[in-house]
């Protein structure tokens, strides 16, 4: 196998928008980015009460750190989603989909949660990634 097999297999749901497992191969390189929040580079939250423009601050700055670490995108075998309960997940994800699009998604983790770290953070956003080298 020399590529990173997103599959969405017969007898499960099936959705443009995430698949249901990954296979990495061996030999590629594991890359973990911790929850990103909207946040700017000072730690002041952007988009106050707004989810749609917090998803997509949160969401660069994932891209920012998986480009530190060699990464993009198409590079994430899954996302894991935090949205603070009671915000509107449409929103959110209409925010971020455009983004995301792909012919093979990755795997997709979302759950709502009473709060975040962060004071006035809405959602928070982390990845696992594999590149191949």
């Amino acid at each position: 196998m020399e590529s990173i097999q997103r599959l969405r297999p017969p007898g499960l749901v099936s959705s443009p928008a995430f698949s249901h497992v990954a296979v990495v191969p061996p030999g590629a390189t594991t890359i973990y980015v911790g929850g990103q929040n909207a946040v700017d580079q000072d730690g002041s939250i952007v988009g106050a009460g707004d989810v749609a423009l917090q998803s997509t601050r949160a969401l660069e700055n994932a891209k920012i750190a998986l480009a530190a670490a060699g990464a993009t995108f198409a590079d994430v075998v899954q996302w894991t989603v935090l949205f603070v309960d009671g915000v509107d997940l449409a929103a959110a994800y209409g925010a971020i989909a455009p983004m995301l699009a792909s012919d093979e998604p990755p795997l997709v983790l979302g759950a709502r949660v009473a709060g975040l770290g962060v004071p006035g953070a809405l959602i928070e956003i982390s990845a696992v990634a594999a590149v191949l080298r």
